[in-house]
């Protein structure tokens, strides 16, 4: 008996398909883009996906012959954003003579996108408000210098800069842009810290959808940790998987200082005008006195119980006498009492 079970169970083993391992989604980053037309940004946009299949193999040349058999037609890019951790398909036209999309990418895993530091406060006089941070709108995204991983990445950073310029790719989410900061890290300045600013990081700071993008409405998601990704026929494969780097250190210089082109820091998008704020969904304003209403409504309620209570204890009092008949006079003393009375005074005389 036990040795048929094992021959059943090894025979599932065998016919079971392997599973994959459990990993960072990868995908190629967007370095550079000379193509000004094309609606990709550089470091927040990864490419995962092409023509509705999802890219599992990190080969360039596979990806570069793929867009190559769309020449003079167009090619549908599966694209993962760091704004917002969203994805969209981009269908972009393909010229039949170069059959290039003036693309330059990196297969890179998407948790690059979450290490991003986000600027809480402040202080006056402080490094950080000398070079021009702004809280709350302000995103940390790295440096010229390197790659940064992990939280304590940033701080190390600094630690090898103080009282040296370093420079600093920040993105400002009101804005929509991106700028390149130079600050001088120092513990001399009469505050806290080198930078005299606070950080945020973890899933509580990843960047935000910009604010020209339609608000999520109440029960929607705004970040979303799954790395499962929502493009082409096979979405429940769309992320992909690879052999890990080295992350043992949390600072790795840069190869070369052109890692992002310093065309692409500035979006396109114009900065919004000032005082306005993101359009409100109507269901949010049509629920915005319910609360008011609902407890008129109930004082109201609880007055009419309290009248109906009031008039109904009211008739149930028992009514008071009649008034005493005229001429009857007050009411006389029983006629013992008297009789006791009178004994009482002719003894006394």
């Amino acid at each position: 008996m036990f040795n048929a079970l094992n021959r059943y169970l090894s025979r599932l083993d065998g016919d079971a398909r392997p599973q994959q391992k459990e990993g960072h989604g990868y995908g190629f980053q967007v370095l550079r883009n000379t193509n000004l037309e094309l609606g990709v940004e550089p470091w927040f946009d990864f490419i995962v996906g092409i023509n509705g299949r999802v890219i599992d193999n990190p080969d360039p040349r596979l990806f570069a012959q793929e867009v190559r058999n769309c020449a003079g037609a167009s090619v549908a890019l599966g694209l993962w954003s760091a704004k917002g951790q969203r994805t969209r398909v981009l269908h972009v036209p393909v010229p039949a003579d170069t059959r290039s999309l003036g693309l330059s990418l990196q297969w890179t895993p998407l948790s690059v996108a979450s290490n991003v530091w986000h600027v809480l406060d402040v202080a006056a006089n402080s490094p950080a408000d000398n070079a021009g941070f702004l809280p709350y709108s302000d995103y940390i995204l790295g440096t010229p210098d390197g790659t940064l991983h992990g939280e304590s990445g940033l701080g190390e950073l600094v630690d090898d800069y103080i009282g040296r310029p370093l420079k600093l790719w920040v993105y400002n989410n009101e804005y929509n842009v991106t700028r390149e900061v130079e600050i001088v890290p120092s513990r001399e300045w009469g505050g806290e810290g080198a930078l005299g600013c606070v950080l945020g990081y973890g899933a509580l700071h990843r960047l935000p959808a910009p604010l020209s993008e339609p608000v999520n409405a109440p029960g929607e998601t705004m970040f979303d940790g799954d790395s499962t990704l929502n493009v082409g026929a096979a979405a429940e494969q769309f992320t992909t998987l690879a052999p890990q780097n080295d992350t043992s250190s949390t600072f790795v210089p840069a190869a070369s200082n052109d890692f992002l082109v310093p065309a692409q820091l500035v979006s396109s998008t114009p900065p919004p005008p000032a005082g306005s704020a993101p359009p409100r969904s109507k269901k949010k304003e049509r629920h915005g006195h319910a609360p008011k209403r609902l407890m008129d409504d109930y004082f109201a309620e609880e007055e009419k119980k309290s009248r109906e209570l009031d008039g109904n204890i009211a008739a149930s009092k028992t009514p008071p006498p009649p008034p005493p008949k005229a001429g009857g006079g007050p009411p006389k003393a029983p006629p013992k009492a008297e009789e006791k009375t009178g004994s009482g005074d002719d003894d006394v005389d």
